[in-house]
């Protein structure tokens, strides 16, 4: 007597189908029913929070400067920032070299372009004549161009501040003096932990760069 291979059919998990996706697969291709089921028993992705840096600075106050109109500065692009600021997510040191994203959060528009913009508006206020930015209007000559590159702009890893670290140089439009160059390192503390405050604690450093950058040029 002949004897035929019997075929197993692969086992199905049925602990996390529903009753009726199980009943509906009579007479369904076998990749149809484990994919249906593979996608009920898929769990629900977190929501992700999306975080915007505001316009103002909250809780800074910007003491009130003098008009210096016979200089008009011009904050050159790029501003510098680490690769690994180029991302959506918000990172967090946890020791040493290595950084970890905090979950659920993402900055809802890139560093690279809220950066610049913020940090001008900010400089702007603390010198107290208008930073400009290329392309220049008609018949505006900047007198001093600035540069900016940092180093760090990073969660602290107690979660609790940013630390910043930046370098610029302030140059003679014309190249008529030698630069004036200076760096900055120091960490702005945050009021908690939370998406937020962290958040604040960034736009806060970016105003606190700005206002050292002017005290120096003074």
């Amino acid at each position: 007597m002949r004897h035929f291979p019997i075929r197993s059919t692969p086992a199905i998990p049925t602990s996390c189908a529903p009753r009726r996706a199980r009943s509906a697969g009579a007479g369904l291709p076998m990749a149809a029913v484990l994919a249906a089921l593979l996608a009920g028993c898929a769990s629900p992705l977190p929501p992700i929070t999306w975080l915007r840096l505001p316009a103002e600075a909250p809780g800074a106050e910007v003491p009130p400067a003098a008009p210096v109109s016979h200089e008009v500065w011009q904050l050159m692009a790029p501003v510098g920032l680490p690769g690994h600021l180029d991302r959506d997510a918000l990172l967090v040191g946890s020791g040493g070299a290595s950084l970890q994203p905090l979950g659920g959060v993402r900055w809802a528009e890139p560093l690279r372009d809220v950066v610049p913009r913020l940090l001008r508006a900010d400089l702007t206020r603390a010198w107290g004549a208008p930073v400009w930015t290329a392309p220049l209007p008609p018949g505006v000559r900047p007198t001093r161009q600035l540069r900016v590159e940092f180093s760090a702009l990073d969660v602290t890893a107690d979660g609790r501040g940013v630390q910043l670290q930046a370098r610029w140089s302030l140059a003679d439009a014309l190249g008529a003096a030698p630069p004036q160059v200076g760096e900055a390192t120091f960490v702005t503390p945050a009021s908690g932990a939370d998406a937020d405050a962290l958040a604040a604690a960034h736009r806060r450093a970016l105003q606190q760069l700005a206002q050292r950058i002017v005290a120096a040029a003074r």
